[in-house]
């Protein structure tokens, strides 16, 4: 009986790709890394990752029990896999790749990765705000490896663009599961503390 409960509520919440991510699953098909091309390859590819974990299904799913909402080791590493294909190694993370990223946070309402995703949201997050506030950043083989440390890389305590925090917070703000190390890295790191006291609560209202 909990087998069949789970089953319909995995169709229940199963959400149709759209043709765009539809044909970016058939043309990347297990979304081997040699497949991506540019930025926005690698953000359409994150997407079919973000489909596999909110439905259970999907072709980053394949080979293992995978319950919808739920987000494991290996989605963290298709997601690493993805934003460090050679063709976009040496490229700031973009914005619809962070934004795909969070669509993913949202989406994982369970989690069995240690912490991997988290981490490599933070430091992508962190990549783009630096790389948009016109801050230099390393490769991404560097900057979101497990084994670098944010802090020997990120801009700490240098003012990162308004537009970019305002960004950050609107992606963060109001959510059920919030980052702690990014919203601790943003404060500390990339200069919210630095900003005029008064344009705090307006830029970043995320629950600190």
């Amino acid at each position: 009986m909990l087998a069949q409960n789970k089953n319909q509520n995995k169709k229940m919440r199963r959400v149709p790709m759209s043709a765009a991510v539809a044909n970016a699953a058939e043309t990347i098909g297990a979304i081997e890394t040699a497949k991506i091309s540019c930025r926005n390859t690698a953000a359409l590819a994150l997407t079919v990752v973000r489909d596999g974990v909110i439905t259970g299904e999907g072709p980053t799913t394949r080979g293992r029990v995978h319950f919808s909402r739920a987000l494991d080791a290996d989605d963290a590493a298709w997601c690493a896999r993805i934003l460090t294909a050679t063709a976009v190694e040496h490229q700031p993370v973009s914005r619809a790749e962070a934004e795909a990223l969070f669509e993913i946070n949202d989406a994982a309402t369970e989690r069995s990765d240690d912490g991997r995703f988290d981490d490599l949201l933070a430091k992508a997050v962190v990549h783009h705000a630096a790389s948009e506030s016109g801050l230099p950043v390393p490769p991404r083989t560097v900057a979101l490896s497990p084994d670098t440390a944010i802090e020997s890389w990120a801009p700490a305590h240098r003012v990162v663009d308004i537009n970019v925090l305002e960004w950050i917070a609107s992606q963060m703000r109001g959510k059920p599961r919030s980052n702690r190390t990014l919203m601790s890295l943003v404060a500390t790191l990339v200069g919210v503390a630095a900003l005029p006291l008064a344009q705090l609560p307006s830029v970043f209202d995320i629950g600190m």
